[in-house]
């Protein structure tokens, strides 16, 4: 039987091989080490942690013929969670998460405990019901047990009074100061405010209120990346919005077009701005809030990740008189961020700093912040216009969006002011076609440009669990290209041959994720004469770059983000979800 069990674990190896994911070397001298030390071969293989758990848990799962289920990727409902109790749960390392008709699914993260199958089959022939077996790692598994379970606990305490004392249809006829009296008064209330608290205590930066077919799901988006947090009984949703909606002074009534507000709230002595978005879908209104720490101050470019020839070129440009520095990226890639962090350098006395931005995301003292209202004709163009009778020295801007500001924040540059935007552009040089497809004619631009700078976020390795790794073959393959392609300065200050490689391993302070907080990977163009001679004479992007990389040594947000990994504040695998 050990014969077998261990044989049946060396052809997971060799399947991982075939997929890619462990090298042959490895696997031949993880095989040598099991003879030799005695000790099962899976056992070896996910100790040294030469690939991910959920590539051995998958290749497990199909030499035993079970499916692989990632148990955060997934809604779990409060009842089929309740199927097998928590203590049983974590004694067999076995959870149900999703129960239809007669069948109840539950995830091992040991398929073969034949302890765990037989607790199973008693549970599920008591009854009446059949069981369908998934596999997933024990990390899937702490996720499912403490995140789900302890914000459940909490709201759920209030859910069914709520469900009971709160119906929309009681709500026709009623004016919306008594609907308001009614959501204040309701246990909802106090729900809502138990969702908001554990977001703001779980890093979140947005929160989603989403309905579904049965459910209302929430979720946080937490390092950038969106997780289940809980799922609330369909008929709790009108209740929900409707205490949102009056924090954030929207019309209670108002169903049937998007909505926008903010309140502000505190938890733990942090003072949170809260920016609220609604949006009807077919089974009710969606509610997304973004959330904003006021007490939180500006960041160093250290802290975002700057550092060495990318944060020389940022500092020693923003000391120039006049010209324009512009950000670029993806929404969420923390552009704003790294504004703020450049303004702090600046905000001096002896300086006028006034931003147009939307909306004031971070409050400056110092800095004159102003916000768009559309709706009453302020937009960036028509404030940037007015700005500039303020007698500035620098201007920031929130963002170039069409041909009207794209020229007011070039006039403003070439009139003895600095002024930094944002655009919506994937590499630095792109900004350059993307202002001339905006109607901004190049001589302009080349005047005008002072730095270009991409950026990305990627999660940072959780410090607490933090522990070294092996690459599969393939992986470190493509690091290899990208160190290949590096100005040569950069290149030789990396020793691929001694690398060494980390993650998470997943614990209680990163939520069993391996990752806690995100930095930026950076791309910074210096617009010095090569360049602008380059935008003169009509370069491509190909061009430029070239000219970035062979005179000024400029690394790629991909390269940048190698040196991260090799540094060991990320891992191969995270870059590659982000670049």
């Amino acid at each position: 039987m050990a014969e077998e069990r261990q044989n049946q674990q060396m052809e997971i190896g060799r399947m991982l091989v075939k997929d890619g994911k462990l090298d042959e070397g490895t696997f031949q001298r993880l095989v040598d080490e099991s003879q030799r030390q005695g000790q099962p071969f899976l056992t070896l293989l996910l100790s040294l942690k030469e690939v991910q758990a959920a590539d051995v848990a998958k290749a497990r799962g199909s030499l035993l013929e079970i499916p692989y289920i990632d148990l955060k990727e997934i809604n779990i409902k409060n009842e089929d969670l309740n199927f097998i109790s928590r203590n049983a749960a974590e004694n067999f390392r076995i959870i149900s998460f999703e129960k239809e008709d007669d069948i109840v699914r539950f995830a091992m993260v040991d398929p073969e405990d034949f302890k765990a199958l037989e607790a199973v089959d008693f549970l599920t022939k008591r009854n009446n019901l059949k069981a369908e077996i998934y596999i997933t790692t024990d990390a899937s598994f702490e996720a499912a047990v403490t995140q789900y379970e302890t914000l459940k606990k909490e709201v759920g305490a209030f859910i069914e009074k709520a469900e009971f004392e709160f119906d929309e249809d009681k709500t026709e006829g009623l004016s919306e100061d008594e609907v308001e009296k009614m959501v204040q008064e309701a246990p909802i209330s106090k729900a809502v405010n138990v969702i908001m608290t554990h977001a703001v205590e779980g890093r979140a930066s947005d929160v989603h209120i989403e309905p579904m077919e049965k459910e209302t799901r929430v979720r946080y988006r937490v390092d950038g990346v969106l997780h289940t947090s809980l799922t609330l009984p369909q008929k709790i949703h009108p209740a929900v919005v409707a205490r949102i909606k009056v924090l954030s002074k929207l019309k209670i009534d108002e169903r049937r077009v998007p909505q926008d507000g903010r309140f502000l709230m505190r938890v733990d002595n942090k003072q949170i701005d809260v920016r609220v978005s609604t949006l009807p879908l077919a089974g009710g209104e969606k509610v997304v809030m973004r959330l904003l720490d006021r007490s939180k101050g500006a960041l160093t470019l250290e802290e975002l990740g700057f550092e060495g020839r990318s944060m020389k070129i940022i500092k020693e440009n923003i000391k120039e008189p006049y010209g324009m520095l512009l950000v670029t990226g993806p929404t969420g890639s923390g552009k704003s961020t790294t504004l703020y962090s450049i303004l702090s350098l600046l905000n001096k006395d002896g300086v006028n700093i006034v931003t147009m931005e939307d909306p004031v995301e971070y409050y400056m003292p110092g800095v004159n912040q102003s916000q768009i209202r559309p709706d009453v004709g302020l937009t960036f163009a028509s404030g940037l216009r007015s700005i500039l009778r303020q007698d500035p020295d620098i201007i920031m801007v929130g963002e170039i969006r069409d041909k009207e500001t794209a020229e007011m924040a070039v006039h403003s540059a070439l009139t003895g002011h600095f002024l930094f935007s944002t655009l919506h552009t994937n590499s630095a040089v792109g900004a350059i076609p993307r202002l001339v497809d905006m109607g901004i004619e190049k001589f302009l631009l080349s005047a005008s440009l002072s730095t270009l700078v991409a950026q990305r976020l990627v999660r940072r390795i959780c410090e607490k669990c933090k522990e070294k790794t092996e690459v599969a073959e393939g992986l470190k393959e493509k690091i290899e290209k990208i160190v290949a392609d590096m100005p040569e300065k950069a290149k030789n200050n990396v020793d691929l041959a001694s690398a060494t490689y980390y993650k998470g391993q997943g614990c209680q302070s990163c939520g069993q994720e391996g990752y806690r907080g995100r930095v930026g990977l950076f791309e910074v163009l210096d617009v010095n004469d090569r360049i602008k001679k380059a935008v003169l004479d009509n370069a491509s992007n190909a061009e430029i770059m070239a000219i970035a990389k062979e005179g000024q040594g400029m690394l790629t947000m991909e390269q940048a983000g190698v040196i991260k990994v090799l540094e060991g504040e990320t891992t191969v695998e995270e870059l590659l979800r982000v670049i």
